[in-house]
């Protein structure tokens, strides 16, 4: 019998989008490195290590059979719920950005919420693979599900990490809805959700003010509205084709660190409409080989395994993008395989290398 192969366009694309972003985080962070670090490539030799560590783990992860996830998933669960109670503990989890969301390791950062967002897909697949009869049932099916969610998003919040935390949960809705569970408990969960929502809000004014800036920008230009205001001026005259590679304006100390969360301004501006249509069909391409590959597997565990992996990249790239332009308040969320970050980087081709082990089983 032929060795068996993975999904080699997933592969190409994957790499492909991610040397793209290395490129883009070169132009959009090398004048901040430059003035701040006095090394123009600083975040690229970051996010270089990281995608060579990641491309090990995607191959790694490639060959290892998935069904290990499912004898472990409950190990896996433990193992995420841990590492998130230590990141909360002083003098374990070091504070960035007024988050206690890290385990600082030298000077690179580990986000535990990035690998428990994992931890928690493979146990809800699990989870629905095994109870597929009687998930329709509320109290004894879904119930107990949400609650281990709500353990988790709660300590997420703790950090607080509000953008990872709708990351998770809503990828986690997305997953029990296509088992089957019926429409009208979702349309409750998302009231109860909104009235959740609101009161975080109220709980914490930054968000309140972020709300705000997100109405009207222009109320406060030079402090909740100042980030907005900034990636729409560079989105705007970014027109067809771009000011050019390397010409945008915004990333001259503008744009707070634009090679995070808005780095998808920076690619408006210097690539325009082009660059954008780019970037949408490169996760348009890998979202539909990740439904492909789930809709071809014979295995239940594989079906929703793969899926929820694919899909919570995709929920978390559309919510960056939905920031960037303006459509929602600022969350904190990086768009993935482009934004600079290792950890999330990490996850999202670890994430891929165990959806090409399910391509290999097909």
């Amino acid at each position: 019998m032929p060795p068996k192969k993975f999904d080699k366009g997933l592969f190409i694309a994957v790499i492909a989008i991610i040397l793209f972003g290395i490129i883009m985080i070169y132009s959009a962070s090398s004048i901040w490195a430059e003035y701040r670090y006095h090394d123009a490539f600083k975040f690229v030799k970051s996010q270089s290590i990281f995608f060579i560590l990641g491309i090990l783990a995607m191959l790694i992860l490639s060959k290892i059979d998935y069904h290990i996830y499912e004898k472990h998933a409950n190990k896996i669960l433990i193992g995420c719920l841990i590492l998130l109670i230590l990141v909360l503990i002083p003098g374990i989890g070091s504070i960035r950005n007024g988050s206690r969301s890290w385990f600082g390791i030298g000077g690179l950062g580990i986000q535990p919420s990035e690998f428990a967002k994992v931890g928690l897909i493979i146990y809800v697949s699990k989870y629905l693979a095994r109870n597929n009869r009687i998930i329709k049932d509320i109290k004894k099916g879904v119930l107990p599900l949400l609650l281990i969610i709500g353990l988790f998003f709660a300590l997420i919040m703790l950090e607080p990490d509000f953008g990872t935390a709708m990351v998770i949960v809503l990828t986690l809705v997305v997953m029990i809805f296509i088992s089957g569970v019926k429409l009208s408990f979702f349309i409750k969960i998302g009231l109860l959700g909104l009235v959740g929502i609101v009161g975080l809000i109220i709980m914490a004014p930054y968000r309140m003010m972020r709300i705000i800036s997100f109405l009207n920008p222009w109320s406060d230009p030079l402090g909740s509205g100042y980030q907005i205001i900034q990636s729409l001026y560079a989105i705007g005259p970014g027109g067809l084709l771009g000011q050019g590679f390397l010409q945008s304006r915004q990333k001259q100390f503008y744009l707070p660190e634009p090679q995070t969360d808005f780095i998808f301004s920076i690619i408006s501006e210097e690539f325009g409409f082009i660059g954008i249509l780019i970037v949408t069909s490169f996760f348009a391409f890998i979202l539909y080989r990740i439904i492909k590959i789930s809709l071809k597997t014979n295995n239940l565990f594989a079906k929703y395994l793969s899926f929820g992996l694919g899909i919570g990249i995709i929920i978390q790239a559309l919510l960056n993008i939905a920031v960037v332009i303006g459509l929602i308040p600022v969350t904190g969320v990086t768009l993935p395989f482009l934004s600079y970050g290792g950890s999330s980087l990490l996850v999202s081709m670890a994430s891929i290398g165990i959806i090409l082990n399910i391509s290999k089983n097909n």
